[in-house]
Formats: C-alpha cells, structure tokens, sequence
C-alpha cells in the first residue's frame, strides 16, 4: 500500500486494515548531533579514509593533523587530544582537521582565529554537511562562505564517507575493513585557502 493511499486513508477515517499511530514516538538524534556533553570518544575517534584523504593531501600538502590519536592520524605531525590543538600554534602549517563530531565548533573558532593571522597555509576541516542549523554553522561558515572576498569555501562530498574506527584495518585495496561505521549524513570541507591554492 502506498503512503500516500494510507494517509488519504486515515484522513478520512476511512477502515483499510491497516492502523498506524505516532503516538508516543520519541525522534532521537544521531549520537554524533549532541555535542551539549561534550567530545565521545566512542564516536570521535574515527580516521579519514585514505581515499577521501590522499587526494586532499596532494591537493594542499597537509603538515599537520590537529585533532588526531596515534591510531588515526593521517600525518606524520599531529596534535593529539592530550596536546589540545585547541591551544597549539598552527602558525606555519598547512592544516588538516577532521574534528571531534560532537564538539564541533571550537575548531571551527579556532581556525578562524588562525586563519585571519595571515601565517597558516591552508586550512581544510571535514564537517557533517547536516549541521548547518547550528551555531557554529550559523556565525563561522554560513554569513561568508563561498563570498568573493573570503577565503573559506565549502565542497559539498558525494555520497556517505565510511570512517575507521579503531581495530579495524585497511584492505590491500585501502578500503575499510570492520564495522559499517558510515555515519547517517554526508560530509563538507571547510577550506581556509588563498585563491592560488
């Protein structure tokens, strides 16, 4: 039976067989969407697939992650949780940054901060690309992006990325092998880059 019948249907109190209530139904969000308690490690410690990863690098040349583990890293250099790369320097580099999900917006501040020093290279941020309601989205990426006189600019990422969780392992493919870790949304790219780059 098609949803549309149904809902005709139950407008009209019509008998169809068939009885459906939302009564009582609770939507939840997405564990990743409640960053109110703070960073969860059970879903921030994933690792950028090494292809949506390598492509980027040859692009912009990444010298440092600033929000990575020793298991997730993608670069040789890297700012680890205990190193807090909230309070790091990231003067001189060229930055890569695929931030905890639940805890999204003090990269975003940061790397605004940074950015407007005029001493980093490029900064490229992996984001959900569902998340523009919030305030981060709403005062760091929405009333500039893509704006001729700005450098950040948005790239929307087809599909749904599969991250790698920890103890999984990569394929002799590189491909993720373990648990379906594909989050329920696509991803963007926040970059912080000169129009050269």
């Amino acid at each position: 039976m098609s949803c549309v019948l149904a809902a005709s249907a139950v407008r009209r109190r019509e008998p169809i067989g068939l009885e459906v209530s939302i009564a009582g139904f609770r939507a939840q969000n997405h564990p990743q969407q409640t960053g109110a308690r703070g960073a969860r490690i059970s879903v921030d410690d994933r690792q950028t697939p090494p292809e949506l990863f390598d492509p980027l690098n040859e692009r912009f040349g990444f010298t440092i992650d600033v929000a990575a583990s020793s298991t997730n890293t993608r670069c040789q250099r890297y700012f680890t949780k205990e190193d807090d790369g909230l309070r790091q320097s990231w003067t001189g580099e060229r930055v890569w940054c695929n931030p905890p999900y639940s805890d999204i917006g003090p990269w975003v501040e940061k790397a605004w901060a940074e950015w407007t020093t005029g001493e980093v290279g490029c900064i490229v941020m992996l984001v959900p690309a569902n998340r523009t309601e919030q305030v981060w989205w709403q005062k760091w990426v929405e009333p500039v992006r893509d704006a001729p006189d700005v450098d950040l600019h948005v790239e929307f990422l087809p599909g749904r990325q599969r991250f790698i969780a920890p103890g999984d392992f990569v394929d002799m493919f590189g491909r993720p092998r373990g648990g379906d870790i594909r989050p329920p949304f696509g991803c963007c790219l926040l970059i912080w880059s000169t129009p050269s780059q």
